[in-house]
């Protein structure tokens, strides 16, 4: 099952174990169910603290993995966690048997808090980039809360389960049989859903910084990083860590680095930032910016922080099409990431809104997986680059139509076709197919700002060269600015610039 490479990995980190474990399999006569009992006997193959014994589970094909003498550890796999979940894998044993996680002291204490009964269910993809972090934050919640118990099911292995739940989109989170949520989730965003956010007092009572940065991506992390090297009082305040980074597969332009992925660059950046004095307050939203003795920040909250000076850097969002059924079926075959959510539609029909590069890049990807698709564009010619035109151009299951005026997306329970205008000839035509993804670009986040800065008439602040906005001592870097191209190194760049501006603002008043 396991190349020779990922098995030399895998026998290293199993070295590692601190207890004996037991794998216990549900298996049948089906394919998987082979492959599945493969994969756990190559496992128990290399590690003499892992044996693997025979055992009735909810779904077959599925593993639970149990410290030895324990019944039940919570943890458990239905279908094979390769892929991108694989790492999910290894870190279930690891912390099963023993070992401690990667994760704060504080959220350790809120985990082992949580009372009552949960048991939560994570429908994932083997090719979604997003679908692990969920899975290890709930896997990492069973090993330390016996309360809690968490099942990953590989959606391919479980068609008909998936389709009998309308499930559209990864990973769908289910907590005792009612869904959470869908999409990309960090462990604090689990925690804020089942335990609360962040206290309110407690951030009302924290002294003013000197900085606050808003946003936590590539932007926000470089401007708390060069911030904090000053030795000033810095602050982060972010939705979530790593911003539209983390929705991000390959990266391949990001300077000294050939290749990464936005996760594992956002994690590293993370990092960085934590061996700074660095307040990182995250799962919170800025809901509005004042002037008044200090630089106030309310967050979605309630609280208020404080600031003597602050670096906006919100970053921003997937841009909607804005017509009927586009929000009331987002997440029933209305989708946002080919990569995750286009397994869920193998075999189906799909259309793609945008001739972007984003668009092209995803019919290029869908049209490895689904029957067929189409490509919406709303010019009379395709935006992509040229070499990505010429590629979707080869693709015999892929149709291209120019001039083309998204009106409404139809649908029952999920989405079942998409209605278009010639704006040509004024035609209104219709297709039938079962998922649309939107791709037609972004849109910077700072409506919570309203007149506070100047804004442009895309809605980006205003900045020089130097960061700074139309009001003194409020700066801004990344994508929520004017600063062309809106690129990763870019924002980073930018972010260390507003970072400076604000330290000489300070020093200057």
């Amino acid at each position: 099952m396991l190349e020779k490479d990922i098995k030399q990995q895998l026998e290293q980190y199993l070295e590692l174990l601190e207890n004996d474990i037991v794998i216990k399999v549900s298996a049948g006569d089906d394919k998987v169910s082979g492959e599945t009992v493969e994969l756990v006997n190559e496992i128990a193959d290399m590690s003499s603290m892992i044996t693997v014994e025979e055992a009735t589970l909810t779904r077959t094909p599925s593993f639970s993995i149990n410290r030895k003498g324990e019944d039940d550890s919570g943890v458990v796999f239905a279908g094979i966690p390769l892929g991108h979940e694989f790492t999910s894998l290894v870190l279930a044993l690891l912390q099963v048997s023993g070992r401690a996680p990667k994760v704060s002291d504080e959220q350790i204490e809120q985990i082992k808090n949580i009372q009552g009964k949960h048991e939560f269910i994570t429908y994932v993809s083997l090719s979604c980039h997003n679908c692990p972090d969920v899975v290890q934050a709930l896997n990492t919640m069973s090993v330390l809360n016996p309360n809690i118990s968490h099942t990953m099911v590989e959606g391919n292995a479980f068609k008909d389960e998936v389709e009998s739940e309308n499930i559209m989109a990864v990973p769908a989170v289910y907590s005792n049989g009612e869904f959470l949520e869908s999409g990309r989730m960090t462990l604090d965003d689990l925690l804020g859903m089942i335990s609360g956010g962040p206290d309110v007092e407690s951030l009302n009572e924290k002294d003013p910084f000197d900085v606050l940065v808003v946003g936590g991506g590539p932007a926000g992390a470089s401007a708390a990083i060069y911030a904090a090297r000053k030795g000033i009082n810095t602050g982060l305040v972010a939705d979530r860590f790593g911003g539209q980074v983390m929705d991000t597969k390959g990266i391949e332009n990001f300077i000294s680095n050939t290749y990464t992925e936005g996760p594992k660059l956002m994690a590293e950046v993370e990092a960085h930032v934590n061996d700074y004095d660095v307040d990182v307050m995250k799962t919170l939203q800025a809901q509005s910016l004042q002037k008044k003795d200090l630089y106030e920040v309310e967050l979605d909250n309630g609280a208020i922080l404080k600031s003597k000076s602050v670096i906006i850097s919100t970053g921003a969002r997937w841009r909607n099409v804005g017509v009927p059924g586009e929000a009331e079926y987002k997440n029933k075959g209305v989708a946002y990431c080919p990569h995750c959510d286009g397994p869920l539609f193998e075999g189906k029909d799909v259309a793609v809104i945008g001739g972007g590069n984003s668009g092209i890049e995803a019919a290029i990807d869908l049209a490895g997986l689904v029957k067929h698709v189409t490509v919406l564009e709303f010019l009379p010619e395709l935006k992509a680059d040229a070499v990505l035109q010429e590629r979707v151009r080869t693709l015999p299951n892929v149709t291209i139509i120019t001039n083309a005026q998204t009106t409404e997306i139809t649908g029952d329970d999920t989405v079942n076709g998409i209605t278009y205008k010639d704006r040509e000839t004024d035609e209104e035509n219709h297709i039938e197919l079962a998922g649309v993804f939107v791709q037609i670009g972004l849109v910077p986040n700072t409506d919570w700002l309203g007149d506070t800065v100047e804004r442009n008439k895309m809605g980006e602040i205003v900045v020089d060269n130097a960061g700074k906005t139309s009001l003194p001592g409020v700066f801004a870097a990344g994508d929520c600015t004017d600063t062309p191209y809106k690129q990763i190194i870019v924002s980073m760049g930018t972010g260390a610039s507003a970072a400076l501006g604000a330290f000489d603002y300070m020093i200057r008043n």
